[in-house]
């Protein structure tokens, strides 16, 4: 299974787990909700016999069924599923490390193209600062409306980070981009990096 890994503690508990549940439970489903974004969290659940399974891809190399939601195939790439057996009953782990990384395909929309650049380059340098930057809507398909957090909020440097990092960056990276705008309200310093 190139797309993700479940050791051979997990195959064996995943298959007992299985073997206590109804006879209308067919397999596990593993999928990533809201991917892409920083709240994705990679779920295993119980597929049963009664719910549409179309959109899962059927792996049959293990002890049990496994139903890997098509549209999450991206996310769960290099996602590693462990079982560590302790005395209070184990612990199941899911490491999946490009679950909550945007991803990017030929037909994606302004908006992914812009909320990649800001989670795959712009926030993880800003991150050092405690600071963030999201998106809150593009106005008329070419200017960004962005708002920021944490240390950035406030900042006495936002204006620079704005001009010479954040909308430099986006202009360069995603076409059709004309401006950028800064929506938050910086009168709250709070947590300022720079007061």
């Amino acid at each position: 299974m190139e797309e993700l890994t479940i050791t051979e503690s997990a195959e064996k508990y995943l298959d007992e787990l299985l073997g206590s549940q109804e006879k209308d439970t067919v397999g596990i489903k593993i999928f990533v909700s809201e991917p892409g974004t920083p709240r994705a969290e990679t779920c295993i659940a119980y597929a049963k016999e009664d719910e549409s399974l179309d959109d899962y891809l059927l792996i049959e190399e293990l002890n049990f069924s496994l139903l890997l939601e098509k549209s999450s195939l991206d996310f769960i790439k290099d996602a590693v599923v462990d079982y560590s057996p302790d005395k209070f009953g184990g612990t199941l782990t899911i490491k999946a490390p490009n679950a909550k990384l945007p991803q990017l395909n030929e037909n994606a929309s302004i908006e992914e193209k812009i909320n990649y650049v800001l989670y795959s380059e712009i926030n993880p340098s800003l991150a050092s600062h405690g600071g963030e930057v999201s998106l809150v809507e593009v106005l008329d398909k070419e200017t960004a409306v962005l708002q920021f957090g944490g240390g950035c909020q406030g900042c006495g440097m936002v204006d620079l980070t704005l001009k010479d990092g954040v909308e430099k960056t986006l202009l360069e990276q995603v076409d059709g981009l004309k401006g950028v705008m800064d929506v938050t309200d910086h009168s709250y310093r709070e947590n300022a990096y720079y007061k």
